[in-house]
């Protein structure tokens, strides 16, 4: 924006005087580019300052897209234009070069200036330095993710806690509805309870009983195989067990490595009648979402088995 647009605007040399100074003495960086030969008429002398090109160096809109951050720039430079043709005021967020190779993140608001026909006859905008804000989105999203992390992870184990089985499960009960066939790919659950884990926390006490959580927890990873399996802590000294895609032979197999791993781990139990060691009750289902109305009915048919187990002895594997 030359003395001249600013007059225009005014209408006295003496206000032409007064814009400039003001646009000139914003944290805000004024431009304006002519549309039919795409050269900046004006660019504020602030432009510098900020990112080390003197403003005389603004000499076209390639200048304003080479000096952008080459991962925004065809976006940007294509946004832009699509918009500036239509006629449509806009605005962008992108990562703006500076001389010393750096970047500061700039917003470009733009408004799309016509002729009475109604062609585009010049661009007129403002550049804002959103660096410190996009500094502190960035910090926001990942302590959202963080949060989102904490929110699915048990906060003793550090395996996933009951909220992320829930929701793992609903996800791969759809996605075996869909897996082919009429009744779908199977799905398989392991429910499992450390045997007299109350006696235990009265014996050793509950710090104790803590680590103990942690190691059975620990162990349960170790038994799986495939990345889409899941272990969770399910409540108290309950854990659950998600096999998407495996059938009843290979949901077994799992349930009895789980025991194996533990009978190996050797955790002491002076109050269990089985070795004085720490066992574990399991419950196994296998189903495709024929079988059952809901995700929550097949769980409920996995926890009568581990039910049954603990009835008939504990440390065994039961099945439905």
């Amino acid at each position: 924006m030359d003395m001249a647009d600013v007059k225009e605007l005014s209408g006295s040399d003496s206000d032409s005087v007064v814009y400039k100074t003001l646009l000139e003495s914003t944290r805000a960086i004024p431009w304006k580019i002519d549309w039919a030969t795409m050269k900046f008429a004006y660019i504020g002398p602030q432009i510098e300052p900020l990112l080390g090109w003197s403003q005389d160096s603004w000499l076209t809109v390639d200048d304003w897209a080479s000096r952008m951050h080459p991962e925004d720039r065809d976006y940007v430079v294509n946004f832009c234009v699509a918009q500036s043709k239509a006629g449509v005021d806009h605005e962008a967020d992108y990562r703006a070069l500076t001389k010393d190779n750096g970047y500061v993140w700039i917003r470009d608001v733009v408004h799309v200036v016509r002729k009475p026909d109604g062609e585009v006859e010049a661009l007129i905008g403002f550049m804002f330095d959103i660096t410190e804000r996009k500094k502190t989105e960035e910090k926001l999203l990942v302590l959202q993710k963080e949060l989102e992390a904490l929110s699915f992870k048990d906060g003793l184990t550090n395996i996933a806690n009951r909220r992320r089985f829930n929701a793992a499960i609903e996800l791969e009960w759809e996605s075996a509805r869909n897996g082919g066939g009429a009744s779908g790919t199977p799905v398989s659950v392991l429910m499992l309870d450390i045997d007299f884990f109350k006696q235990y926390n009265d014996l050793y006490g509950h710090v104790q009983g803590d680590d103990c959580l942690i190691a059975i927890a620990r162990t349960l990873s170790l038994a799986l195989e495939n990345p889409r399996d899941l272990v969770a802590r399910f409540g108290g000294e309950e854990f659950i067990i998600l096999l998407p895609g495996a059938d009843a032979h290979a949901a077994l197999k799992v349930a009895e490595r789980c025991q194996r791993l533990i009978q190996k781990q050797g955790i002491a139990h002076a109050q269990s009648p089985h070795e004085q060691r720490v066992t574990l009750s399991i419950g196994v289902g296998t189903a495709t979402p024929a079988d059952y109305a809901s995700p929550s009915d097949f769980i409920a048919a996995v926890d009568q088995q581990l039910y049954a187990a603990k009835r008939n002895g504990r440390n065994r594997i039961e099945t439905v």
